[in-house]
């Protein structure tokens, strides 16, 4: 079986670089490709996942997502991707030509996503932006160079992650109260994510463009759901910033981690979990012609 922990430190080596920026860390290289956990990974000249962008029609509309891995599609081919099935989608029942673009970035959070939209993205002149948001997405992620045995040894890898598997303290209940944390008003990662969602915010705001944010479940236990705080702090935190809010947990709860994860070490969701997500979303970008941000 593939080793998790194996594909995602290829997936730094070859598809990821350092940036000098430490608010972004690292960032995707532009125009490469690698095959990750038996999966094609195409980024193109923007270090977008998918193929070579195309001019949009006029009178079209160009749905950008910023988000992490799960945005990105760990371990899901890319035409059964959220963003794929999305564009799949929406052209059948748009009147206008539509684009749907992938921006997600594995181990960022919102601080970086919004940051690298900011720095590098904003010339993509999307029509609209989905936030699509996963509960890690508060957290604080300290930048630096890392351990320089997990950068350049896989066999460090392999050892990092059967430890950390069998000596951390991972139950469910810790991982409530650590997100719970994660979620205190006055947390240093919960202050950085709201400064983006506001920056942001302002920003469409001045360019006419829709945003959206979409609240992604953990996939860790769906059938017996324990973070439906952190739903209702993002739904809250929507309303303040004009987001449109949308719960991809209405598709997908309940439904077995052995049928939604990527692979069993692997809890990215897999193309059940993206189709089951494009469906929760869908009904909101559809019907966006009526609701607007800019009030």
């Amino acid at each position: 079986m593939t080793n998790y922990d194996i594909e995602m430190w290829r997936y730094g080596k070859e598809l990821k670089i350092r940036r000098p920026e430490p608010m972004l860390d690292f960032d995707h290289v532009k125009s490469k490709s690698a095959i990750l956990q038996n999966v094609e990974i195409r980024l193109n000249e923007h270090g977008l996942r998918g193929g070579p962008l195309s001019a949009l029609p006029p009178g079209g509309r160009r749905i950008l997502f910023l988000g992490a891995s799960i945005t990105f599609g760990w371990g899901v081919p890319e035409q059964d991707t959220v963003e794929a099935k999305l564009e799949t989608m929406l052209s059948a029942i748009d009147k206008q030509p539509v684009q749907v673009l992938n921006a997600g970035v594995g181990n960022y959070n919102t601080e970086r996503y919004i940051s690298r939209f900011f720095d590098e993205l904003t010339d993509l002149h999307p029509t609209d932006i989905v936030v699509h948001y996963c509960l890690r997405d508060a957290e604080d992620l300290p930048a630096g160079g890392g351990n320089f045995l997990l950068q350049h040894s896989e066999l460090a890898v392999t050892l990092w992650g059967a430890y950390h598997r069998v000596f951390e303290k991972t139950g469910e209940q810790s991982m409530v109260q650590y997100y719970r944390d994660v979620y205190q008003p006055n947390s240093p990662g919960m202050i950085k994510m709201k400064e983006k969602l506001k920056q942001l915010s302002d920003y469409a705001k001045a360019h006419g463009i829709r945003i959206y944010l979409a609240m992604t479940p953990i996939t860790y236990n769906l059938v017996d759901y324990k973070f439906d705080f952190a739903h209702d702090i993002m739904r809250q935190v929507s309303a303040e910033y004009g987001y449109i809010y949308c719960d991809q947990l209405s598709t997908m709860k309940g439904i077995p981690s052995k049928d939604i994860w990527a692979m069993p070490t692997d809890p990215h969701p897999n193309a059940l979990g993206h189709r089951l997500m494009a469906e929760a979303i869908l009904p909101t970008l559809s019907q966006s012609g009526d609701a607007s941000i800019n009030k």
